[in-house]
């Protein structure tokens, strides 16, 4: 089948309709994002045809890009194999023979553009580092070019855009050729932002290349005068129309990026590259060896890098590593597995797996890869973006962002279909397949033993409990009163935050809208975290409903030392695992029990000598961070940086910047991924505060005060002597019930049998004074505070995830979706 290209007129923008005749219809309620999708031949034919097609798709998804002025748009672009047979006459007038056509790699260079003289710099820093790679370089070609049809912005920030040709060094594989192309790219991309040098590599590789730019989609082969060759033939193409949304437009950030074209937004993005940094001290892969530094920087950090530019940094680097590329989208993307009863065990052992090795790159995404051989479509765990696909009966595959975006015969096609969330479907062009997404899943999942390296190694503190929760010895009131004044705890909060949250088991709900003044102008101190305002989810980005969609949702956290994510060993899941960050006291007591050496856990003192006056919480905090590092050099996993022990002679460090400046302290120092940081503090109680400690870098809290203050509420509940219905009265009045229950129970039970023995003379004591005498009814009170407080406080952190459209509590974890009004730069800096 194919489909001859003709490029449409862009029709002029229509005049916006008289006030006077208002309809229900505004184009302000428009925010269709990008437009993504693939077409591929199953049998792997190469065709012009291919080419052709995707372009009349891009094309008709126009209506989802946007223009910055009459003719210019923010980008639009495609992605295909390489088409050898079109770079030969290039190869012939070089005098320049390759022996086989895949040979050839070709790397598209942007280089600077009107200076001369910085495009010879770029040439020659290109040509050094391939030719220090050991790669070939056969010579230089200037992609040919329409620039009339570009719009006024477009123009001026064109670069000139030359294709530099490379052979394949003697005794390289593909795979091998490929990393060390990557290698190559990895040094030039360095060296020109050591130079401050406009040089950007769209592609190199010797399986695919990318013309891509600031162009409205028809545009695109009326300017690269390439895709109108018909020379240039391939059996699959990715294409993209963008909607600029997190980046301002330009040549570099149009899609598709080297593996991907990406409709969405990943929310968690910030804390992604913290942890891709994080974790470029722990590197290792045996495809790579001592090379593995060169891959350096994991994701590109510069400003204006898109967060679909660093996802596609990070696939790169881990197919790379010997990962099939739907294996990485499987990984970094997964689908909603944690409360699925009836995904297959292979599956789930696989998900369960690679949750050891890296949090996901969650938000709203519909995703096209390749890696020149597979291509294929997947969805985010939310299916929050539309992807629709048809199967011809000739072989020739389309999906895409929406149907109609190009004219099929319906006599031949064999199926139609769509996505749905966590969905993959993928053509293998060497294996002439198409694959669903049970087939692609049941496939990758069992290449490993997965579910037996998770067996024998993730622990759970449920095993090493010495008490039931909620057992423990009731606190002393002196001492909860006291601590609540040195943390400062208000009135307010007991009675409007803490209380309805141990007695409903939700948290409260306050009037509408946001009209707390800002903290930088209160006449009182407050906390850091009241200068700390949660980002929510915004246009493209619906937030989520953590009740409805509570199936997506998940605490899962882990604890312990991580390992390198381009390897797989049974040695990364030996983590601990928790079904909340929120721990209780016997929880934080266990795991400080746990005596092998791969959970050894190290306690800090967040305190300061009250002597030293103000500059003496500065000190304490790079004293912390020096023990920090000091701890993970001898072999601790687990960092607990503790406010315990407050007194008149010392202080407590406030626990946000405690955790956020260790967190960066041990990521600088190249020691992150060895601990994981736990705060154990009497400063947080309410879903804000700890959600903030979690958001900066805290894998799990302990909020040992609120819990305290709660058992103190408790135990005056259970010693009132009327019980009302007011504040824990509700709960002990239920455990008042239970009690009377059981107790009439086992009076019934002792009249049948004649039993008479126990009873004293006089009036019989009822059940609930009998509870109250030998303290179960207040244990029984405190236990249900507790549990409800924990109900609560897991209901709102995810309540606050889905605000950002994140799902998971590890895409959330140090991703630092915050904006901080009113903290000094120097706080900023040194926590944050």
């Amino acid at each position: 089948m194919t489909h001859q290209y003709a490029p449409e007129p862009v029709l002029p923008t229509p005049h916006r309709a008289p006030a006077a005749r208002p309809t229900l219809y505004s184009p302000s309620h428009e925010h269709d994002s990008c437009g993504v999708g693939f077409v591929a031949r199953i049998d792997g034919r190469r065709e012009h045809a291919v080419l052709q097609t995707a372009l009349r798709c891009v094309h008709h998804l126009t209506h989802r890009g946007a223009l910055i002025d009459q003719r210019t748009g923010d980008g639009a672009g495609v992605l295909t194999q390489l088409p050898h047979a079109m770079f030969a006459p290039d190869l012939a007038r070089l005098g320049i023979r390759v022996d086989r056509p895949e040979d050839l790699a070709v790397g598209m260079m942007f280089l600077p553009g009107d200076d001369a003289n910085a495009q010879a710099v770029a040439r020659a820093i290109v040509e050094e580092a391939a030719r220090g790679c050991g790669l070939r370089v056969l010579g230089w070609r200037v992609a040919p070019v329409d620039e009339s049809v570009l719009g006024p912005v477009a123009a001026r920030s064109r670069p000139r855009i030359e294709q530099v040709l490379i052979g394949r060094p003697h005794g390289n594989d593909d795979d091998e050729f490929e990393r060390t192309l990557l290698v190559a790219r990895k040094q030039i991309e360095r060296r020109a932002l050591t130079m401050d040098l406009h040089l950007y590599v769209p592609s190199f590789s010797h399986r695919t290349i990318v013309y891509k730019g600031l162009l409205v989609a028809h545009q695109l082969p009326a300017f690269y005068l390439d895709l109108q060759d018909p020379a240039y033939t391939t059996a699959l193409a990715l294409f993209h129309q963008r909607y600029s949304t997190n980046t301002m437009p330009s040549w570099e950030m149009a899609q598709p990026f080297r593996t991907l074209a990406h409709n969405g937004e990943i929310n968690t993005v910030a804390g992604n590259r913290n942890w891709s940094l994080a974790r470029e001290s722990e590197l290792s892969a045996s495809v790579w060896g001592d090379r593995v530094r060169e891959l350096l920087p994991l994701c590109q950090q510069e400003a204006g890098v898109s967060d679909s530019a660093s996802l596609d940094n990070m696939v790169e680097a881990v197919t790379l590593s010997g990962r099939d590329i739907r294996h990485a989208f499987m990984m970094l993307q997964p689908e909603a597995w944690e409360n699925m009863p009836n995904m297959p065990p292979q599956r789930r052992a696989f998900y369960e797996y690679h949750a050891c090795l890296t949090e996901p790159w969650d938000g709203p995404a519909a995703l096209s890869f390749t890696d020149g051989i597979t291509v294929g479509s997947c969805l985010d765990r939310n299916g929050l973006r539309p992807s629709r696909y048809v199967i011809m009966r000739d072989g020739l595959v389309v999906a895409g962002s929406e149907v109609g975006m190009v004219e099929l015969d319906p006599a031949n096609v064999l199926e139609k279909g769509r996505l749905g969330p966590g969905q993959m479907i993928a053509v293998d062009t060497a294996r002439k397949e198409l694959m669903h997404n049970d087939e692609i899943k049941d496939e990758i999942a069992v290449r490993k033993p997965y579910g037996s390296w998770i067996k024998r190694q993730r622990v759970h503190l449920d095993d090493y409990l010495a008490t039931r929760p909620g057992t423990g010895l009731p606190p002393d009131s002196l001492d909860v009163l006291r601590q609540q004044v040195v943390f400062a705890y208000t009135q307010e909060e007991l009675s409007f935050v803490l209380k309805p949250m141990a007695n409903d088991g939700k948290e409260p709900v306050g009037s509408m809208g946001d009209d707390t003044a800002l903290a930088v102008l209160s006449a009182t101190p407050r906390l850091p975290y009241a200068y700390l305002k949660q980002k929510f989810a915004q246009v493209t980005n619906p937030p989520i409903d953590p009740i409805r969609e509570e199936l997506v949702m998940s605490l899962d956290t882990y604890l312990g030392r991580r390992r390198s994510v381009l390897d797989e060993t049974e040695a990364h899941a030996r983590l601990v695992h928790l079904t909340s960050p929120l721990m209780i006291n016997e929880e934080l007591d266990a795991l400080r029990r746990i005596a092998e050496p791969a959970f050894h856990a190290f306690t800090i003192q967040c305190l300061f000598d009250v002597s030293a006056g103000p500059d003496g919480m500065e000190a304490a905090l790079h004293r912390i961070c020096d023990e920090a590092v000091r701890a993970v050099d001898q072999g601790s996993t687990m960092l607990i940086l503790s406010d315990r022990g407050v007194d008149a002679s010392r202080a407590p460090v406030p626990m946000l910047l405690a955790v956020g400046a260790v967190h960066h302290h041990l990521i600088a120092r190249g020691r992150r991924l060895r601990a994981s940081i736990i705060a154990e503090t009497a400063e947080a109680r309410d879903v804000h505060q700890l959600a903030c400690l979690i958001g900066f870098g805290a894998s799990a809290v302990n909020p040992y005060l609120a819990f305290a203050t709660l058992g103190h509420l408790a135990d005056e509940t259970a010693s009132a002597p009327r019980l009302d219905k007011s504040e824990l009265a509700d709960a002990a009045a239920a455990v008042a019930r239970q009690i009377e229950d059981s107790a009439t129970r086992h009076r019934d039970a002792d009249a049948d049998a004649g039993d008479t023995n126990g009873v004293a003379s006089g009036a019989p004591a009822s059940p609930l004074e009998l509870a109250r005498e030998d303290g179960s009814f207040a244990r029984l009170i405190r236990e249900r505070a507790f549990r409800n407080y924990e109900v609560s406080v897991d209901a709102g952190l995810l309540k606050i995830c889905s605000k950002m459209g994140i799902s998971t509590i590890t895409g959330y974890h140090a991703a630092q979706i915050f904006e901080a009004i009113g903290l000094n730069q120097q706080v900023l800096d040194l926590c944050f």
